[in-house]
Parts: structure tokens; C-alpha cells; sequence
């Protein structure tokens, strides 16, 4: 099992869903372990009853249906689908609105969806999806999927709650250029918080968890920005260096200059022999 975690995690995160299928194929005793392990890129829907998209997970999946954040119904209808509960649900809607607003801010595009659900010790968890694809464009292609899943332990006093918060992003980019031919960038991170903080109506449920999960995407994205991109830029430029082009003349000009001398020496040499 570790073996095969080792390897999805290297494989390129646009094709994890046919290289997860070639894997549970390989090692079908696997199959439900790598499906619960595994997370997958974030699919979308469209809830036409509230005119909005919205994000197809495990975590609003009863079933063959999926439930949408905005209207709360299954597609396919299901009437005996899991719902929140009255107090978690007026939750989650004040929740999809904050983080519709973080993921316009930050995005400038793409589709988020929050699902919450009840526990059965106090408390409720929560999942917090974010997906922006790139924006079309034949050279250069990409998708950020970003799945932040909690877990809320009320205390008994009800002022304070521990928080624990696990983030995985997948990132992938492609370009295809003349110059330089078609490349691929993508992995994955994940990474895991715990926080213990106060419950007032200054500092509710929502803008902890907000904090967190803005906090943790900042790292993230850093992180991605140092291994990735960093890493690959210091390769390619100790894999090959561009010269200025007043540089290479200078250079082509000593040479001449150098190959000259020698020929003169050469030519003095055989005279006085």
C-alpha cells in the first residue's frame, strides 16, 4: 500500500484517475484502500434549479447522487439521500457564500463548494473545495484542484473548538510553445493542522476555519512555488545557458583574434627554420 501511495504521488495529477484505474488493476485486493487514500481531481456540475456549478466529491456523494451545496437536493434525485442538520445546513450556506467571495478574490474564476456534516460526539466536519481550470488558451493549459477537509470538536462550554485541518492541492501545468515544445509541471502536496480557538460571534466557525484554510493555501502555494518551479528553473538553466548576443560577438571576436596570433606565430617560426 505504501508502495503504491509512493507512486501515485509522483505520477502526473491530470492523469490520476487512469492511473489509479491501471493501478487497482495491477493490485485489485488495493481497490477500496487506494479509493479512500487517493484524491481525485474535483469534477463540476450544474445545479439548474439555483443556476450555479458546483463541486462532485466523495463528501456529497450518497449513492449514484450528489448533493449540490446551493439547492440541497440529489442529482439523481434521492429522497432518502444524508442531509446536515437544520443548525449545520444554515452552516453551510452562510460557509459557500464566505468562501464563493475567498475564491473570486483569489482565483478570479473557478468553482467552490462547501459540504458539512454532523458528528457523532460534538462537533461537525466539514470539506472546503476549490477548483480553477486554466483559462482556455492552446499554449498553455493548467487546473488547480484544492481539497481542504476539517474536523470540528466543540467543547462542552461551547466558546472554544479544536480545529483540525487536512489540505491536499493538485497542480498541474502544460505549455506547448514552438521554442521549446511541449512540457509538463504538476504534483501534489499534503499537509495537516491542528488549532485550538475561541467561538464568539466576533470569531465564529466560519472565520477560524477561513483563516486555516487561507493560511494553509498560502503555504501551500509557496511551497509549490519553491519545489516546482524553483527546482525546475535552476535545472534548466544549469542545463543550458543563453548567451547575450553582444556576448557570443565578443566571444566569436576573440577567438578570431586569438586564431590570427597563432597563425602569425606559426608563419615567424617557419621563416627563421
Amino acid at each position: 500500500m505504501d508502495c503504491a501511495l509512493d507512486l501515485m504521488r509522483r505520477l502526473p495529477p491530470q492523469e490520476i484517475e487512469k492511473n489509479l484505474s491501471d493501478l487497482i488493476d495491477l493490485v485489485p485486493t488495493l481497490c477500496e484502500d487506494l479509493l479512500s487514500s487517493v484524491d481525485q481531481p474535483l469534477k463540476i456540475a450544474r445545479d439548474h434549479e439555483a443556476g450555479k456549478d458546483y463541486l462532485l466529491c466523495d463528501y456529497n456523494r450518497d449513492g449514484d447522487s450528489y448533493r449540490s451545496p446551493w439547492s440541497n437536493t440529489y442529482t439523481p434525485t434521492l429522497e432518502d439521500g444524508s442531509m446536515p442538520s437544520e443548525r449545520l445546513r444554515k452552516l453551510e450556506i452562510d460557509a459557500n457564500n464566505a468562501f464563493d467571495q475567498y475564491r473570486e478574490m483569489y482565483f478570479e474564476g473557478g468553482v467552490s463548494s462547501v459540504y458539512l456534516w454532523d458528528l457523532e460526539i460534538n462537533g461537525f466536519a466539514g470539506a472546503i473545495l476549490i477548483k480553477k481550470a486554466g483559462d482556455g488558451s492552446k499554449k498553455i493549459k493548467g487546473c488547480w484542484d484544492s481539497i481542504h477537509v476539517v474536523e470540528v470538536q466543540e467543547k462542552s462550554s461551547g466558546r472554544n473548538a479544536h480545529y483540525k485541518l487536512t489540505s491536499t492541492v493538485m497542480l498541474w501545468l502544460q505549455t506547448n510553445k514552438t521554442g521549446s515544445g511541449t512540457m509538463n509541471l504538476g504534483g501534489s502536496l499534503t499537509r495537516q493542522v491542528e488549532l485550538d480557538a475561541n467561538v464568539s460571534e466576533a470569531s465564529p466557525h466560519i472565520a477560524n476555519i477561513g483563516r486555516m484554510v487561507e493560511d494553509m493555501e498560502n503555504k501551500i502555494r509557496n511551497t509549490l512555488n519553491e519545489i516546482y518551479f524553483g527546482k525546475t528553473k535552476d535545472i534548466v538553466n544549469g542545463l543550458r545557458v543563453v548567451e547575450p548576443e553582444s556576448g557570443s560577438k565578443t566571444r566569436q571576436s576573440l577567438k578570431q583574434d586569438l586564431t590570427a596570433a597563432l597563425q602569425k606565430r606559426q608563419a615567424r617560426t617557419s621563416d627563421n627554420n
